[in-house]
């Protein structure tokens, strides 16, 4: 079993990180941190230490009351590897964030709704949770949010009520989507917890390029929860010695499509607005309309229950793995690709006209590289098959 493998990193390097871990807990820190104007720093690095600390006491508990993942067909690995690893990132986020010490009934939405995500998720990591129960929470969990005014607004309202009806079904539609496409993700070690990190890292970079505090602050503590998670979960020549599991996964998706939706990302150029978005979650968007298409086509998937219970190995990450001759080299080559995008979604913001174009369609030279590489996977992966 996966479970008998060697589980943490060096001891002196998990002391070193409980010491961090305590000494940025202590108030008096926190209160230095802040007067020297660096709260930024402070929030990331305490979420940092608190996953990498909490991750093997989770490991603990998983193994001791055998929460466990069990192997599937949409799954590469082989053992029984402990799950609970969404919890050590969750905890990791909420403390960092509760720490900061600065609140507003926007960003208590988003935790809120964040908690029903996470329980539903932890709910479906201890026993089996149907499909529709799952979609049901996150659509309340969406609509927590939409209450307190966290919503798309792509459509002008100066349209009418239809209008308005038409941005929340959007808002809806993203959130739900954004959570299920990072849950999807969940195929290969490091894959989820990875873009995790880069995609609330350029969140980060975009709040701090337009002064949006609150924005800023929750991105980095996810950036820093899915750091800290990611020595145990994607390891050199090693199986991950834990899981984010649905918990991990649900709520790291959640957070991420509820913060693309609250961040002001360029009211004055609507192309900006759009397209940078687009390229920092490009990877999920792509693998879950691709996936879910072809799932369509053929037959195999014909409601929303056996679109979220589906269960396969034609996502994107799979059909790499068979290109590159391995999961590692796949999870890899989708993580630069994904720096690459979110470069462009971040250069995008302050370039002319010309140069923004010019962005767009490097972006799209990159991604029409990546499905072609994803394609011939596919193939394949088809003959392995016949």
């Amino acid at each position: 079993m996966n479970t008998e493998n060697q589980a943490y990193v060096p001891r002196p390097l998990y002391i070193a990180g409980l010491i961090l871990a305590l000494i940025l807990i202590y108030p008096a820190t926190r209160r230095y941190v802040s007067d020297l104007g660096e709260r930024w720093l402070y929030i990331a690095a305490l979420s940092f230490a608190l996953s990498f600390c909490l991750t093997p006491v989770c490991r603990f508990l998983a193994v001791r009351w055998d929460i466990l993942h069990r192997t599937d067909a949409s799954n590469i690995p082989q053992d029984t590897t402990p799950l609970l690893g969404g919890v050590a990132v969750f905890l990791a986020l909420l403390i960092s964030i509760l720490v900061n010490g600065i609140y507003s009934e926007q960003l208590f939405a988003i935790l809120g709704a964040s908690a029903i995500v996470f329980g539903i998720g932890l709910m479906s990591d201890l026993k089996e949770v149907a499909a529709w129960i799952k979609l049901f929470f996150q659509v309340l969990s969406a609509v927590v949010v939409i209450c307190f005014g966290i919503s798309l607004n792509i459509i002008p309202n100066a349209l009418g009520l239809s209008a308005q009806l038409l941005n929340l079904t959007l808002t809806v539609l993203w959130i739900v989507g954004m959570t299920n496409a990072i849950s999807f993700l969940h195929g290969m070690d490091g894959l989820a917890s990875g873009l995790g990190t880069i995609f609330s890292f350029f969140l980060a970079i975009v709040a701090f390029q337009t002064d949006q505090a609150f924005f800023g602050w929750v991105s980095l503590a996810l950036m820093g929860a899915c750091l800290g998670f990611l020595p145990y979960d994607f390891r050199y020549r090693r199986r991950a010695s834990i899981l984010l599991g649905h918990s991990g996964t649900m709520v790291t998706g959640f957070i991420l499509a509820c913060l693309a939706v609250y961040g002001d990302w360029s009211p004055d150029r609507p192309i900006v607005a759009l397209a940078s978005p687009l390229l920092i979650f490009w990877i999920p968007i792509f693998d879950m309309v691709y996936t879910s298409g072809k799932r369509i086509i053929a037959g195999k998937v014909s409601s929303l229950n056996e679109w979220i219970e589906y269960v396969g190995m034609d996502h994107l990450h799979h059909r790499l793995a068979s290109v590159l001759g391995g999961p590692k080299r796949s999870v890899l080559l989708i993580q630069l690709v994904s720096m690459c995008l979110g470069i462009s979604a971040v250069a995008l913001r302050y370039a002319r006209t010309i140069d923004s174009v010019l962005l767009i369609i490097q972006a799209l030279m990159i991604i029409l590289i990546l499905t072609i590489l994803e394609r011939y996977g596919r193939t394949q992966v088809d003959k392995g098959k016949s």
